[in-house]
């Protein structure tokens, strides 16, 4: 019995005397493993968080959704963006500065949302009667390129566009600009003051009231944009067309300039190249749309289509004119070169 007792008390100092040696070994291992893994973190992909406003649906959204996959593909997956649609990381009036304050990496936003505070941006929104919306987005890139204004120079600009020139739509057909006459109708920016001059009642509202103002006529019609016709379903509401082709919204996607400067510079490369195809691509989509949209206004709803005469065109010029030329004087009040900016607006629309 004693020979088997002391056996088992020298099993048990040999334990005791063993652990420590076997905790030193564990321990080895595990910082051998995690000094392994930290090359691969250094070399991991880059994250970036892209806030948006509009819903998911809208084409600000789906050119966010076509610049995610472009950047990850171009970047051979060391670029990670994840996209929040809707407000739900920041709401529309937030995103510019919550870029710069690093709430987010990315943010798309419209730049009207926040009046006077981008002087050179605001000259694309006054009437010019673009064409579409790829003509005016390839111009608005070029002008932010150009002239490099102060008010972008807390962010890294990735891309601009804007959305295609504006058209009545209503729920009284109307033939001539005399039809306008009263009429009240849901109208933003410089669209309202367009609107107001021609004798309209301009009211302004969200785009999300408009269907129920509409319904209970509080307006009789929205100027904006044709995708809205299919997205929000106006034609439902709104039968009849006035193509005007009126202001343009811009917008602009903008990046946290010191999450940019840390990028790798292939990756900054990649971005870089996207600046002016993706304001093209975008443009080109969203003129798509519209004519999509428009077709299918007239399957289902009927929608009737009226273009202005050539004297309502002469018109429309004449009223808008007076506006470009408030801008530039107030502008240039402000130490922005005002016809500087128009100049090169109206250059590029002649080429």
């Amino acid at each position: 019995m004693r020979y088997y007792l002391k056996k088992r008390m020298e099993n048990i100092v040999s334990m005791k005397l063993l652990l420590p040696v076997l905790s030193a070994c564990a321990l080895a291992v595990l910082s051998g493993c995690a000094k392994k893994s930290e090359p691969a973190a250094a070399a991991g992909t880059v994250t970036l968080n892209y806030a948006n406003f509009p819903p998911a649906s809208t084409f600000p959204c789906v050119q966010m959704e076509h610049w995610k996959s472009e950047i990850e593909k171009r970047t051979g997956g060391k670029v990670k963006v994840n996209t929040y649609p809707g407000g739900t990381l920041l709401g529309a009036k937030d995103i510019f500065d919550g870029v710069i304050a690093g709430t987010a990496d990315i943010g798309n936003f419209a730049m009207s949302y926040q009046p006077g505070r981008f002087p050179v941006s605001e000259g694309m929104d006054l009437p010019h009667f673009f064409a579409d919306a790829k003509t005016s987005s390839r111009i608005l890139a070029e002008l932010i390129a150009a002239f490099k204004p102060a008010e972008f120079e807390k962010v890294k600009v990735l891309t601009l566009f804007t959305c295609p020139p504006a058209m009545v739509m209503s729920t009284k057909e109307i033939k001539s600009l005399a039809d306008l006459k009263n009429m009240p109708l849901r109208s933003s920016g410089t669209g309202a003051e367009v609107m107001k001059r021609l004798g309209a009642s301009p009211v302004a509202m969200p785009q999300s009231d408009v269907p129920d103002a509409l319904q209970k006529g509080v307006v009789k019609g929205n100027v904006s944009s044709g995708e809205v016709l299919k997205d929000m379903n106006y034609a439902s509401y709104c039968p009849f067309v006035f193509k005007t082709d009126l202001c343009v919204i811009s917008f602009a996607v903008v990046m946290n300039k010191a999450k940019y400067d840390a990028l790798p510079a292939d990756v900054k490369q990649a971005f870089d190249a996207l600046y002016l195809e993706q304001a093209e691509w975008t443009g080109a989509y969203v003129d798509q749309h519209v004519q999509e949209a428009l077709v299918w206004s007239k399957e289902q709803h009927q929608l009737a289509i009226n273009e202005p005469s050539t004297e309502d065109r002469a018109t429309l010029r004449a009223t808008a004119q007076p506006l470009v030329d408030e801008y530039v004087a107030r502008v240039t009040a402000k130490g922005v070169d005002g016809k500087a900016v128009i100049d090169f607006i109206r250059g590029k629309m002649a080429k």
